[in-house]
């Protein structure tokens, strides 16, 4: 059994490619309902930043910070020509008509920072606070559990025997322009 520190230096990477896994299927707009296997609707967007990370040959790392409600990813683009992996990520998340989530994911850890759910019924007696904290706790565990869902889908192709041929392939196009 791998201690957590061997495994951490030896999968420390799959954040950052899944991170840029979801940007290439929203931008390559796949069917993400379809993906997570879900009866409602879900959709992502990014939001208003991405932060990309390249390690250059000397240990230096160069970091790409793209923020701004209007920014636009040509730079990230670029970055990922020269072998740059997403560290960094603002997403917006719907789910079903109405359940919109904001909120940032860290790659090397699957922090999620800034989360913001919708609001919670609030009709502002002491009685309600344990049914306000319960649907709160209903609604982190619903994005947990889209971001858990997504992960596991994308470990699935990414162990896939046709990953290099096919996912891979698909993604360097993507990049490329191809």
């Amino acid at each position: 059994m791998l201690d957590i520190a061997t495994a951490y230096n030896k999968y420390g990477f799959l954040g950052n490619d899944f991170l840029t896994w979801l940007w290439f299927i929203i931008e390559t707009d796949q069917d993400i309902t379809r993906i997570m296997g879900s009866k409602e609707p879900v959709s992502l967007d990014i939001g208003n930043s991405l932060v990309l990370e390249n390690t250059l040959g000397d240990k230096s790392k160069e970091k790409i910070t793209i923020k701004g409600d209007q920014a636009g990813l040509e730079e990230g683009t670029t970055a990922l020509k020269k072998g740059a992996k997403v560290t960094e990520m603002n997403l917006l998340c719907t789910l079903g008509q109405e359940e919109e989530y904001k909120f940032t994911i860290k790659g090397e850890s699957f922090n999620i920072t800034g989360l913001k759910t919708p609001a919670a019924g609030r009709d502002g007696s002491d009685d309600e606070i344990e049914g306000l904290i319960l649907e709160k706790a209903h609604l982190l565990f619903r994005i947990t559990q889209v971001i858990d869902t997504l992960f596991l889908a994308y470990l699935y192709l990414r162990t896939a025997d046709d990953w290099k041929d096919n996912g891979l392939r698909q993604m360097r196009a993507w990049i490329y322009n191809d």
